[in-house]
């Protein structure tokens, strides 16, 4: 079983191996509150697609393809995040974005 949920929400034991997905270290929340077993920074957007992206919702499709194909050039990441479910099988995938339909989180997901 695979998770999302803002890292701003409380921790749960329910949430399985928590994994941070986001390049940037979320605003206001310490590594004690985070309760998090990895932070896989890398496997986040880059920062040129980051910042172009915006959080602009009308940017989402061409944002999901540029995305996409970054995690093409990540595979190795992606392994990793395979074996941490195959280990533990309830996994949560942790971001910092308000809008919770239209994150790097979502496409890590189905990458998976």
């Amino acid at each position: 079983m695979i998770n999302l949920k803002r890292i701003y929400e409380p921790y749960s034991k329910d949430d399985g191996f928590r994994i941070l997905v986001d390049r940037l270290w979320p605003r206001g929340v310490s590594k004690e509150k985070a309760k998090l077993n990895l932070w896989l920074k890398d496997i986040g957007p880059s920062n040129e697609l980051r910042k172009w992206f915006n959080h602009e919702v009308e940017k989402w499709p061409e944002f999901k393809k540029r995305y996409k194909r970054e995690l093409r050039d990540k595979k190795d990441l992606l392994e990793e995040l395979k074996d941490i479910h195959r280990e533990h099988k309830k996994i949560t995938l942790l971001y910092a974005a308000k809008d919770e339909k239209h994150n790097e989180a979502i496409i890590i997901k189905d990458f998976l």
